[in-house]
């Protein structure tokens, strides 16, 4: 089957996942490219595939041909994808291991997918966003991520309440503070949740004060921060060490 009209009812539907009212509505979301739609694919989360006319995609999943007008009118990129698939969104509630990563209102898109893709790097088992940390399946996430969306259990709920279930489960709750912090390469701990915040504001004071312990990363005097994504992978790279 080929569409070529952008009225046809399942590409309107489609587009309207482009906004995030319409994505939590459907629990879809769309993603771009080969390698996205393979890695939804490989975890079964995949729903709809639309490939462009006389494009070869060898995946066993069934798939519509859609005219190069209506892949554009889909896609959010500067280069047209090939390939376009429409994924599930699976809500999980549960922290699913040892090594959780606590994202406080972190709003920069591109921060997010780092932060995402760095996490699994370095064996993060859980990520819990703020409630105001921004759209994970917003696609500038989705690209930034590189697909690792798929291989990381990311949750979505209050923080102080999920931090004061983790500290019944005696998780060590860790900050971030260069005033009153440990060296983050001097940390050796098996279970803890560690909290990262908004790139302009920080941690919120409230949840400041559950933190259990500080830590802070070693830098020389000439540089007085870093981009939360570069800081939260140096961190979680340091306590996997």
């Amino acid at each position: 089957m080929l569409i070529t009209s952008v009225d046809n009812n399942k590409i309107k539907n489609y587009i309207k996942l482009k906004q995030k009212k319409y994505r939590e509505t459907d629990k879809l979301f769309i993603v771009e490219g080969e390698h996205l739609v393979e890695e939804a694919f490989n975890t079964n989360r995949l729903y709809d595939l639309l490939i462009l006319e006389g494009t070869d995609f060898k995946i066993d999943f069934p798939y519509t041909e859609v005219s190069l007008n209506v892949m554009k009118k889909l896609s959010d990129m500067d280069s047209t994808p090939k390939v376009l698939g429409i994924v599930k969104i699976e809500n999980n509630f549960d922290i699913t291991g040892n090594k959780v990563l606590l994202l406080d209102d972190i709003q920069d898109p591109g921060n997010l997918g780092t932060i995402i893709r760095s996490s699994v790097a370095f064996n993060i088992t859980d990520i819990v966003l703020s409630n105001n940390t921004v759209d994970l399946y917003n696609d500038k996430v989705i690209r930034a991520s590189q697909g690792m969306i798929f291989k990381i259990n990311i949750i979505r709920d209050d923080l102080i309440n999920v931090i004061n279930k983790l500290k019944e489960k005696e998780y060590t709750v860790l900050g971030t503070d260069v005033k009153d912090g440990v060296d983050a390469s001097e940390i050796v701990i098996n279970k803890y949740a560690l909290v990262m915040g908004n790139e302009g504001q920080g941690v919120k004071e409230e949840i400041k004060k559950l933190c259990d312990k500080n830590i802070y990363i070693e830098m020389n005097k000439n540089c007085e921060s870093l981009n939360v994504g570069v800081a939260t992978s140096i961190i979680i790279y340091e306590l996997n060490r």
